[in-house]
């Protein structure tokens, strides 16, 4: 009876190490590759820009090398190992440091139960270089990365988004992440708010900054950054205009959009007085809804309601009827709007809601309520954390310091001490 040989594989792409590897390991028997599922990898590293599906069926053209694929429901091989019992695990000898030292030392007490081994070859990272054109094609494809936000959703507990209001925050929040017991935190997406794109161009947050324009500046950040992007659409304008900015964003490969059911000239939300503010009835913002579904091409791209009947003070009851109405017409997640100093109502919201058959997955953001940490958040059901403002906001005080500091000492020796070296950001940019 011929052998088993057991390898686990999480990438985009099939390198060449990989090829040989699995050459290699054919030669030992019958090959079985588990493959890592989106939720195994967002625990240790940023999720594929392939879906599970598209990895697996990359690894099926060497189908001359491999007998099966199975998927591998955690970075830890025990499980995939004790039900299949392989002869060999086999391994580039490149996981015996780092995160993976105590998987490798696990994986060989494992196999002594049945006196499995551990087959390990040499690993040659100058081989990866041939797949740098190949990546950077996937890493650019609208469509890979417009999806990404669908399938966080599936495989993370809470997603985190923060806003971007430039391509160099933009390049900062994506790159930015800690391990901590071997888990990876990072920021999942990235926000285009328009309370932010109205700053940063001097202009009051009612839409005096015009779509396009927005879209424009929204484009720049795209070409620098590879994470999911959500877009803050208001109101969503005119409802004859809806259609081009539904099929521009999602053309661009955008993830999503958050559409306001306010009318009328734009309030704030987090403005002290909402008097002049309007909200639009159930009806036309359901046909809103509606002609924003019917506009994108693909269901990857995710259509958001945003209620704002508790900062209107319509109470629960008015807020409920929205989120089920919105549902039923097509929205894919619920905002639920709050400018309250503590999370209560909105768990009070969420708790409601969880109730009714149309429940869908919920964003929360805790702009006035930011002592709430996220595991509150997902306690109350709460799928997605928007962290809506922050970057914008630290780097106001941060700027002003440094202005004042050089007009203070006629020179920029003092404020260079809290800056950013040159060559720092020279590598920042080059990286």
């Amino acid at each position: 009876m011929k052998k088993t040989v057991y390898i686990s594989f999480s990438d985009d792409l099939i390198y060449q190490n990989h090829i040989n590897i699995i050459k290699n390991s054919a030669k030992l028997g019958n090959v079985i590759i588990g493959l890592l599922t989106d939720s195994a990898i967002s625990k240790y590293k940023t999720i594929p820009h392939l879906s599970f599906e598209q990895r697996k069926k990359t690894f099926s053209k060497l189908s001359k090398y491999i007998r099966e694929i199975v998927p591998q429901y955690d970075l830890d091989y025990t499980s995939n190992l004790k039900k299949i019992k392989p002869n060999y695990v086999t391994h580039g000898d490149d996981w015996k440091n780092g995160y993976q030292k105590n998987i490798r030392k696990k994986v060989i007490n494992t196999l002594k139960a049945w006196s499995g081994k551990l087959v390990e070859y040499p690993y040659d990272y100058k081989k990866e270089e041939i797949n740098k054109i190949s990546l950077k094609k996937i890493t650019n494809s609208p469509d890979n990365r417009r999806a990404k936000f669908k399938r966080l959703l599936k495989c993370k507990k809470i997603v985190r988004f923060i806003e971007a209001h430039s391509p160099l925050t933009g390049i900062i929040a994506e790159k930015m992440e800690y391990f901590k017991k071997n888990t990876l935190y990072e920021f999942d997406g990235l926000w285009s708010s328009s309370l932010t794109d109205s700053a940063i161009r001097g202009k009051p947050d009612n839409q005096s900054v015009d779509y396009s324009t927005r879209i424009n500046g929204l484009n720049e950040i795209l070409d620098v950054t590879k994470k999911p992007f959500m877009f803050d659409g208001d109101n969503g304008g005119k409802i004859e205009h809806l259609p081009y900015i539904i099929r521009t964003l999602d053309r661009l490969g955008v993830s999503a959009i958050v559409l306001e059911d306010k009318r009328g000239l734009k309030v704030n939300s987090l403005s002290k007085t909402q008097n002049k503010n309007s909200q639009d009835t159930i009806k036309n913002f359901k046909k809103k809804i509606e002609i924003s579904c019917d506009n994108r091409s693909s269901k990857d791209f995710l259509i958001i309601a945003r209620i704002e009947s508790l900062v209107l003070g319509k109470g629960y009851n008015d807020a409920i009827k929205r989120a089920i109405a919105y549902s039923k017409s097509g929205a894919d997640l619920i905002f639920i709007s709050s400018k309250e100093k503590t999370p209560n109502q909105i768990i009070t919201f969420s708790k409601k809601f969880k109730k009714s058959k149309y429940f869908i997955p919920m964003i929360a953001t805790p702009s006035t309520y930011s002592k709430t940490n996220e595991e509150l958040l997902i306690k109350n059901n709460f799928k997605v954390v928007l962290y809506a403002n922050q970057l914008l906001r630290a780097a106001y005080p941060a700027i002003s310091q440094a202005a004042k500091d050089i007009l203070i000492n006629r020179r920029s020796f003092e404020a260079e001490k809290k800056m950013l070296s040159i060559k720092e950001i020279l590598n920042l940019i080059n990286d």
